[in-house]
């Protein structure tokens, strides 16, 4: 069995490898998108594709066989558990609603996780050939450029990520809106939490902040964010806790109390 403390570069890598295989796949099923058979899942507006499923399972098997020990939780096809001390937490295309309806924004999530930290987290961004690639100690990079977050950018000169879902009733997201606009910011949302998470980890928005999310749609955005010097609400992966939909904030630390402090007020509604 690998140890605990063995082994993250070597996954580090193979996920960036299988970031862009599974980019390259992903845009393929993109310019074919027409003849795809799009299913609902538990509402109109949560879509799954076949390129979803096709995806994970590229990656799922290309992780057997380089890491047959290692556990992996993917979206579509659930949990598989390990031994080695790491797992691999994947979502194939976080953004299928843009994705099935021609719309650029949307992204493979690769992370890998151990001891309930996230310690390599990829994103893929077929559409705009952008590749975010973190590890733990290892800082942050966007094709290959190295991030790092610039704490004059605050709530108040720069742009929010907001994230909602039916998980989060309409008045809870209108108060966080409407929190986020009478503190003098703005906001945005394209339609995928981890590509808006990498756009934290690029400076591009200062925050981003979903009152519910799976880890498959956030662990890969956390490492990136972390290791540019960012800060993220602690999420928990213990037990059945690994497979909940919890808050997701990560942001500047110029700006996450204020941050915090608007997840607060939404717990309370």
């Amino acid at each position: 069995m690998t140890g605990q403390n063995d082994g993250l570069d070597q996954r580090f890598a193979l996920a960036k490898t299988l970031a862009e295989e599974a980019g390259l796949m992903a845009l393929d099923y993109f310019n074919k998108r027409d003849s795809l058979v799009i299913e609902t899942k538990r509402d109109l507006q949560d879509v799954v594709s076949i390129a979803d499923r096709n995806v994970e399972t590229l990656l799922r098997e290309r992780v057997a066989a380089a890491f047959a020990d290692d556990g992996f939780l993917g979206e579509e096809h659930g949990y598989q558990d390990g031994t080695s001390g790491y797992t691999w937490v994947v979502d194939p295309i976080d953004g299928t609603a843009p994705f099935v309806n021609g719309m650029p924004s949307w992204c493979v999530s690769i992370a890998v996780i151990r001891d309930g930290v996230p310690v390599v987290g990829v994103i893929k961004v077929p559409c705009s050939q952008e590749i975010y690639a973190a590890a733990q100690g290892h800082g942050a990079t966007l094709n290959g450029t190295r991030l790092q977050l610039d704490p004059s950018r605050n709530l108040q000169n720069a742009l929010t990520g907001i994230g909602s879902n039916n998980y989060v009733t309409p008045q809870r997201v209108g108060h966080i809106i409407n929190d986020v606009l009478a503190r003098g910011g703005n906001f945005i949302r394209n339609g995928s939490g981890a590509l808006m998470l990498a756009y934290v980890a690029a400076g591009r928005l200062v925050g981003y902040y979903e009152p519910h999310m799976r880890a498959w749609d956030c662990m890969a955005g956390f490492c990136l964010v972390n290791e540019a010097g960012g800060r993220s609400l602690p999420f928990s992966l213990e037990g059945e806790k690994l497979f909940e939909g919890q808050p997701v904030l990560a942001s500047n630390i110029s700006c996450y109390e204020e941050l915090a402090d608007i997840h607060q007020a939404a717990l309370a509604m």
